[in-house]
């Protein structure tokens, strides 16, 4: 038997870097995972991967920008498998390094929609199930510029700031229940995200999403206890 076998996982942003190699390890460990991006291409690579390791996976091609969908994610994994154990948060984007008094009206809609409301969409759709689950794992991935404010990055650190916050907050309100919220933090990993935001930088010395999966789907475990934290988490030797 492996830990998380009959359970069912949503990942998002499963389509590249640290969301899908966290959806392949969920699977290797016994998960279905319901794995959603914006590219169909993407997460037919990631079931792929997902069947060389002996798993499973549903493709839900999704945008995260069309708010009102979200709503109906957690209640239609319920009705089509029956429950919902795990929410894996990965999917987010970068917008535009600038200036805050430069920042476009464009720019802040898509890094709203993607890094803040698309968190508290999938909270209000997947808090019942998750709940009701027998072990109910939330994780969701949070950087260090969200504690950290810096120059030119406050389009996406206010997401990330709002979304711990978020997080955190949730956490408390289900400290009662079997439920267990947790941020994971990887630190620099050579994601898609981290190429755009340092362009000079040698993606080879730095750890691959691979390398940080096993400690982040380690966090969706049953026995895990851990909650309402911001956990870094080191990448596999």
């Amino acid at each position: 038997m492996r830990p998380l076998d009959g359970s069912v996982a949503l990942v998002t942003g499963a389509s590249r870097g640290i969301g899908a190699a966290v959806a392949v390890e969920l699977a290797r460990l016994g998960a279905h995972c319901v794995i959603t991006a914006r590219t169909q291409g993407g997460l037919e690579e990631t079931d792929d991967a997902i069947r060389a390791a002996g798993g499973t996976a549903t493709l839900l091609p999704f945008d995260l920008e069309k708010e009102a969908e979200i709503d109906k994610l957690g209640p239609s994994i319920v009705q089509r498998f029956g429950r919902l154990d795990i929410l894996l948060h990965a999917a987010g984007v970068l917008a535009k390094l600038t200036p805050v008094s430069h920042i476009m009206p464009r720019d802040w809609n898509e890094a709203v929609a993607v890094n803040l409301t698309a968190c508290w969409r999938l909270i209000r759709s997947c808090d019942p199930p998750l709940r009701a689950a027998p072990a109910g794992r939330a994780v969701l991935l949070t950087d260090s510029v969200a504690a950290a404010p810096g120059a030119f990055w406050g389009l996406y650190g206010f997401g990330k700031a709002g979304q711990q916050y978020l997080a955190q907050s949730w956490a408390a309100e289900v400290a009662h229940t079997t439920l267990r919220v947790n941020l994971a933090d990887p630190g620099a990993v050579a994601t898609h995200l981290r190429a755009n935001a340092m362009p000079g930088e040698d993606p080879t010395q730095l750890p691959q999403p691979a390398d940080v999966a096993p400690g982040i789907a380690s966090l969706c475990l049953p026995g895990e206890s851990r909650h309402g934290q911001v956990i870094r988490v080191a990448a596999a030797a």
